[in-house]
């Protein structure tokens, strides 16, 4: 089963100087490419186009950043970050 790429979604980054590294999905471009952000070092204002070949995708997708963009467009990287250690800690990293 092929998993779609969809906002909110945490990723694992396999290429680039981010690699082994979580992130999310905070924008689709089309189905090739995403934005993805870490709310660290990819700051919200400042995303990462990505191949989607380039990541792998997780089956998390954060409902506190799909409803953020939703309401109002924008999620805080403080958020970002939020999702990335609760999907960290519930994995167990």
């Amino acid at each position: 089963m092929e998993i779609r790429p969809q906002i909110g979604q945490i990723v694992k980054v396999l290429r680039g100087k981010e690699e082994e590294s979580l992130a999310v999905i905070i924008r689709i471009e089309d189905e090739r490419f995403v934005w993805i952000a870490d709310g660290h070092k990819r700051r919200f204002d400042r995303p990462k186009k990505k191949n989607v070949l380039h990541l792998e995708l997780q089956e998390t997708v954060s409902s506190e950043v799909v409803n953020s963009i939703n309401e109002t467009g924008r999620v805080t990287n403080a958020k970002l970050r939020y999702a990335i250690q609760k999907f960290a800690y519930a994995k167990g990293d």
